[in-house]
């Protein structure tokens, strides 16, 4: 099913890769969650933008990032505190929410909360994470490894759907070629379309410079809106930014991420592509 998200609707659905007729649809929020006002605000903001637009929206922020370089690095507010900020965001808000999970003990933990359940990209291939969150009954996102081919993503779906998930999307964010840089191949989109999942484009992680700052990732914002604009136009159903109101002072992937203040312009971009096609 389409996951079209107006007020009180009940659909916890992704994107159905047969239905033609659908906009584009937003996955964004901050990379994690650093306080409850900060992330309050920026949902609001997004939610503003969002329905000035008639963008579909699903608020994403991480109550705990377990893959940062540094053991200093700042990884949120944990599990429980992390889902209870997002529990208050999806009820006064009237928001979709999602966020990823590390642990298969995870899954059952943040169920009655989330929406989607995303896997993380360093963890697209753990069997064990993929089928807890599978069995949930929540759609999933699973994000594509950097370290992966398009046409592998069949084994990571073929796991999901085994274990009774048929509302998939996987993440395109770009393939490692060492020395702290990533490469998007466009030809991604369909190639895992074409295996009956959708396919949501991070335009944000793609221009990550994984480990690039030494003990923590640097990344080129700069590049984010020009690979989100050739995303659309290669037909993705969805797209992934993280944003912030102050990139420069965001305590995980700042350098990355773009300005709140741009996404206006950014998605109205994107939208009038979409329509084009």
């Amino acid at each position: 099913m389409y996951p079209y998200f107006p007020a009180n609707q009940e659909n916890n659905s992704i994107l159905s890769p047969d239905n033609e007729e659908h906009p584009l649809f937003l996955i964004s929020g901050p990379c994690v969650i650093e306080d409850d006002l900060t992330t309050f605000n920026i949902a609001s903001r997004l939610k503003q933008i969002a329905s000035k637009l008639n963008i579909p929206l699903v608020f994403k922020a991480s109550f705990d990032k377990a893959n940062r370089s540094s053991i200093d690095s700042f990884r949120g507010p944990g599990l429980e505190k992390g889902i209870a900020i997002l529990k208050h965001i999806k009820e006064s808000l009237n928001l979709k929410i999602i966020s990823d999970i590390h642990y298969p003990e995870q899954a059952v933990q943040v169920a009655d909360v989330l929406d989607i359940i995303q896997i993380p990209a360093f963890l697209c291939r753990q069997t064990d994470l993929i089928c807890a969150a599978a069995r949930t009954g929540k759609p999933l996102n699973i994000k594509k490894g950097q370290f992966l081919s398009p046409f592998e993503c069949s084994n990571i779906i073929q796991k999901a759907r085994t274990c009774g998930c048929s509302d998939i999307s996987i993440t395109e964010r770009g393939s490692t070629f060492g020395y702290n840089n990533l490469v998007v191949d466009f030809r991604s989109i369909q190639i895992i379309q074409e295996m009956g999942v959708s396919v949501i484009f991070d335009a944000t992680h793609s221009v990550q410079l994984p480990g690039g700052a030494g003990t923590a990732s640097s990344g080129e914002s700069r590049f984010a809106p020009c690979l989100a604009r050739a995303a659309v136009a290669a037909g993705a159903d969805g797209i992934f930014i993280e944003t912030h109101p102050d990139p420069s002072k965001a305590l995980c992937d700042g350098s990355n991420s773009i300005l709140l203040d741009s996404m206006p312009s950014l998605l109205s971009k994107l939208v009038k592509i979409r329509e084009a096609l």
